[in-house]
């Protein structure tokens, strides 16, 4: 916990509003201890997928959606502010959010939360491969980045093809020097 709160407080000091916290609910209260503002996180958790049947919704079942509801109110109890609730049924958001005075971050849970969260890599598009259904692709960064990546190797190979053929540096982008002082310098060189 003493990580977490130097952690906490070097983001804090930089000017966060609050930090992601998605450990224990110990962990929570003695930040939120020190005055550190939290939010948690509920349903789908990536780095716990494999403790909930992998990358999935959660909260399908009465048991899994009370067992979310349930970890809401222990984060209200260790004094967290809001919590991030990710694939978790619509239906179970909204009634969670109509219950809990956390703020709740929807991220693929619906409209029925405070607020919408949603990675800029969805967002711009610049992941590639698997997309979850919850992400929305609103530019394609990645076809840009690709563009750019062939453009970088294209400049690369035409200034390799310059040197190599004498074509760069071209006398612009060199200096030259005063010719009396060349002629000094080069009869002090020769004479050494």
């Amino acid at each position: 916990a003493d990580d977490f709160v130097r952690w906490a407080f070097r983001l804090y000091k930089a000017s966060a509003d609050a930090v992601y916290c998605s450990a224990g609910f110990a962990t929570v209260k003695r930040l939120a201890d020190d005055n550190i503002p939290v939010i948690g996180h509920v349903g789908l958790i990536p780095s716990r997928a494999t403790w909930t049947g992998g990358f999935k919704a959660v909260g399908k079942t009465a048991d899994s959606a009370m067992q979310i509801f349930e970890a809401v109110k222990q984060y209200e109890a260790a004094g967290a502010i809001g919590a991030e609730i990710e694939v978790v049924p619509v239906e179970v958001a909204k009634a969670i959010s109509e219950r809990t005075s956390l703020i709740m971050l929807s991220m693929g849970a619906g409209t029925g939360c405070d607020a919408q969260y949603l990675f800029a890599d969805d967002i711009l598009g610049q992941n590639r491969g698997h997309m979850p259904r919850h992400s929305k692709v609103y530019r394609d960064f990645a076809a840009e980045h690709d563009r750019l990546h062939a453009e970088r190797i294209a400049a690369f190979s035409e200034y390799v093809a310059d040197v190599n053929s004498l074509a760069y540096p071209e006398d612009k982008h060199v200096v030259h020097m005063d010719p009396d002082q060349l002629g000094q310098f080069m009869e002090k060189i020769d004479a050494g």
